[in-house]
């Protein structure tokens, strides 16, 4: 077995050689030329032709008098895929077998992948491809022990109810776990350092690495939390009674305010996103050729917490939002402060941008704990960036909040992770990189 990854240089060395010996190209394609997909004459929803992976459909969605009905593209993705972490002690420390991964959405291409990384056509091997490597760990219950296994939720403004398993399996020390091309152990140290820069851990990763305290406790650091569990509940129960989420699927073709051209679909004033095609070749990977349409956001997004502490020794008290989006679940979950894309508000007056971005956005350096930028999913999303943030409010910050959000310690967010619809995909993301 070669020798685990201990730190930054090394790993930097084992990344460059896995992209030099790999084969990959991304090519732009006509939504209509794309190998395998079609769109139906009747409907015009796009799909492909096995009827597995995925389609992408219409939506009406309403948020309420506030916000109104809109419609809009989104991606239906029924299947639970599994995104799972294997991991295995070495001298009693820590370390995850991780895989230098190829996503077509990828705005760097190679990025730090769960042990797993499949959706279920992947993994039942719908394109007839080749098998997906350590599968056996997480679909045996007798492969190593499960210490965190929960269905966990995906971006609510481009999927519709799309949830993922998230599995982290430990084996024992002496079991002998076969390291095949493009996977190495990872000190879990250096996954931590390796998360505060850009793009290299994607987002399955985080997302799974969330559940890791579950695994791996991190010492109490204390101080008191503003609000129990009880009322933490309570407040949960209370915004997903009160807030409305009303919704239907519809035709892609009467999906309104967007048009279907030659290569893509778009909104008419060119925001949100568009739905585009490519081609795709890539050596490493169980097919390696295929076509498929990808969701490019139009801009980068921010996601942020404010926080607080009374001393660099407590834990941070996060300001957790309530919030919907077209796709959740179950009415609204647990996000950060500040979840949008500021590009889609610039024409609005400040009243009607998102409550505490301009404080996030004119933060002090001195305030700012984390800021790196961060992809989103690239085997459905094309250059999906979001700018992650912890930014540390001012003093004299008013206690009182707005009533769909609550201040909750990072370890009793970190909780609620393990159960599933509660804590949003990007809050989740950002919670796997507050380790400090």
């Amino acid at each position: 077995m070669t020798r685990p990854l201990e730190d930054t240089a090394a790993f930097e060395q084992w990344f460059a050689e896995r992209r030099a010996v790999n084969h990959y190209r991304v090519t732009p394609v006509p939504l209509d030329q794309l190998n395998g997909w079609r769109f139906d004459s009747s409907t015009g929803n796009l799909a492909h032709h096995s009827g597995g992976f995925f389609t992408v459909e219409g939506i009406e969605a309403s948020l309420g008098e506030n916000v109104g009905t809109w419609t809009q593209p989104i991606i239906i993705q029924d299947e639970i895929g599994i995104l799972g972490i294997l991991v295995k002690r070495f001298g009693g420390t820590p370390y995850c077998l991780m895989q230098a991964k190829m996503e077509p959405g990828n705005v760097n291409t190679l990025q730090l992948s769960p042990t797993v990384q499949a959706t279920r056509s992947n993994y039942t091997r719908v394109h007839r491809g080749s098998a997906v490597p350590y599968l056996e760990y997480f679909v045996d219950r007798r492969q190593g022990r499960r210490v965190f296994d929960a269905l966990q939720s995906e971006q609510g403004s481009w999927f519709l109810a799309k949830r993922n398993r998230n599995v982290i399996v430990e084996v024992p020390e002496d079991t002998e776990v076969p390291e095949r091309d493009n996977f190495r152990w990872v000190n879990l140290s250096l996954l931590k350092d390796l998360l505060r820069i850009d793009n290299v851990v994607n987002m399955d990763s985080r997302t799974v690495l969330s559940g890791l305290p579950f695994l791996y406790d991190e010492p109490d650091r204390g101080g008191p939390a503003p609000h129990s569990t009880a009322e933490i509940l309570s407040w949960f129960t209370e915004a997903r009674s009160n807030h409305v989420l009303e919704r239907r699927r519809i035709p892609l073709n009467q999906v309104k305010g967007w048009s279907r051209g030659p290569d893509r679909i778009e909104h008419e004033r060119g925001a949100f996103f568009t739905v585009l095609g490519v081609d795709v070749e890539a050596s490493s990977r169980e097919v390696a050729r295929w076509s498929q349409p990808l969701l490019a956001p139009v801009d980068q997004g921010v996601v942020a917490f404010l926080g607080r502490r009374s001393g660099p020794e407590e834990d941070w008290q996060l300001l957790v939002h309530a919030q919907s989006e077209a796709g959740t679940s179950d009415v609204v979950e647990m996000s950060p402060t500040v979840n949008c894309v500021p590009g889609n508000y610039a024409h609005l007056p400040e009243p009607q941008r998102p409550p505490f971005l301009d404080q996030v956005l004119s933060a002090p350096p001195e305030r700012v704990h984390f800021d790196t930028v961060l992809s989103e999913e690239g085997g459905r999303f094309h250059h999906a960036e979001n700018r992650y943030l912890l930014v540390e409010v001012p003093e004299d910050f008013p206690d009182r909040v707005p009533e769909d959000y609550i201040w909750m310690t990072r370890r009793q967010l970190t909780e609620f992770v393990r159960y599933g619809n509660h804590v949003n995909v990007v809050a989740r993301s950002l919670l796997a990189c507050l380790t400090d």
